[in-house]
Order: C-alpha cells, then structure tokens, then sequence
C-alpha cells in the first residue's frame, strides 16, 4: 500500500476544496432554503448536504481508501471505523448562524493522526478568510490572491484576556462561573469554528466551552490553532483528543500563549 499523501502535499489542495465547498453553500445562502430538524434536534439544510458531496468526493481523490467521518453522513447512520488516520468534516458548521444569515459560518476540514488534529483548514465563506495550520508547517490565513500570511498565538496583553463566547450555543451559568476565575478584559461571541481561527491569529485568548460539542465541529480549529502555538485542553488540563466514542466532546478551553 502507498504512504499517504504528506502535508505538505495536502495543504494546497484542501484550501481549493474548502473553497470550492464554500461556493456551493453560498449558492444555497442567495435564495430561499428549506431548514430541516434532524434526529438530535439539530438544524440541516440543502447547503450542509451539498458542500458535504463536493468535499467527500475531493477527499476521495486526495487520499484514497482513508475514512472520513462526516456530520451529516453520520447523522444518516454512515459512520466508517477508523484507526489512527482518518479525516473529520464538518461542511458548515454554524448552522444557525447560516440560518440567521449573520455570516459566521466555516467550512472545516481535518485531519487526525494518533488522535490529535494535525492538519485543518476553515474557510468563512461570506467574508472570505481562509485559515489552515499544520503540524511541522505552521499556521497560515491565505488572501483573495492566495497570498499566505503566517498567524501566530499572541501573548496574554497585560490588561486580561479577550474572551470568546459561542453565540447560539453553551451553557451561559457555567461560562460566567468560569470567567469570574480568570482575568478578562473583555468578552465577544462569535460563531462556529471561527472562534478557534480568531485565537490562532492572535486576535483573542481564550475560547471556553461549556456545553455539547462533536468532533467535527472543532477538529479543523484545532488543528490550525495547534499550528499556531496554542492549545485545546479538557477541564482536567488534558490535552483533547479524538475518535472518542461517539465523536463526542467534554467541555473544554481552548487557548493561545499563556
């Protein structure tokens, strides 16, 4: 069997992917949409299940035979095994932001070795920003042009952390308590896996979950936040990993330097 495709190889074309993926969500996000409950009382809509297809099908070229575990084919019971290298995707995570069409929805590709995220892209496709980090490559935002600017963690500024807080999701009574430990300068919330990219470019802190999450909805953050010196822990201060049973997350924090 062939080794599989190095990271460096992958990056390239995963940004064209992520793009191409976020073409398909913005056709659906013009016009009017249907929005459907699924079995966990979750949002779905024709974007989610279009931009899923389109990047199925270019990770089935990229890397032949590796298993992808995809949100909405997991929810339609097609849920692959997987060993120490598989793919995680979620193809627009922030649905309810799509659905309120505030713009703060990603697309999200990544990659698990050993259970950790060591290659992830995220793409916002309303705005345009494009984030992708990989062990041994660092952490990069790509312009309009394809111009690549490396990112990097900051360091705690001297008046406390800027927070980030998920708009539509957690569980606001364990946030506060949260916060009331931690010297914060200010807190802002924001959508989807966006909140993991804005840590990694040094324009926030700390993002603090409480409350359900998958692993699809964060992986492709991880990983680009990992790229980029930070890091995501469980409330014990172990490091998160992946393919838990049931794809399925515990609270956690996730930070950039200090």
């Amino acid at each position: 069997m062939p080794a599989p495709p190095s990271h460096a190889e992958l990056i390239d074309p995963l940004l064209g992917l992520a793009r191409a993926a976020g073409a398909v969500i913005l056709q659906v996000y013009a016009g009017d949409f249907a929005v459907r409950g699924k079995a966990d009382a979750s949002p779905v809509t024709q974007a989610d299940e279009d931009a899923e297809r389109v990047i199925l099908a270019g990770l089935a070229q990229l890397d032949p035979g590796a298993p992808v575990v995809a949100e909405e084919s997991v929810a339609a019971g097609r849920v692959p095994q997987v060993g120490q290298r598989f793919w995680l995707v979620d193809p627009l995570d922030g649905t309810r932001e799509f659905v309120n069409r505030n713009g703060e929805f990603t697309v999200n590709i990544a990659l698990i070795e050993h259970g950790q995220p060591v290659l992830g892209v995220v793409f916002v496709p309303v705005t345009g920003r494009l984030f992708a980090g990989a062990r041994g490559l660092g952490a990069f935002e790509v312009d309009a042009a394809g111009q690549r600017r490396a990112i990097r963690c900051r360091a705690v500024p001297v008046e406390g952390l800027t927070v980030l807080a998920s708009r539509s999701h957690g569980d606001t009574t364990a946030l506060n308590r949260w916060l009331a430990t931690q010297p914060v300068a200010q807190v802002k919330t924001a959508g989807s896996s966006l909140k993991l990219c804005l840590l990694a470019a040094g324009e926030a802190d700390a993002y603090p979950r409480f409350g359900r999450t998958m692993e699809w909805d964060i992986a492709a953050g991880h990983a680009v936040l990992a790229a980029a010196g930070g890091s995501v822990r469980a409330l014990d201060a172990q490091l998160l990993c992946y393919s838990k049973p049931g794809f399925e997350n515990p609270d956690f924090v996730a930070r950039g330097l200090g």
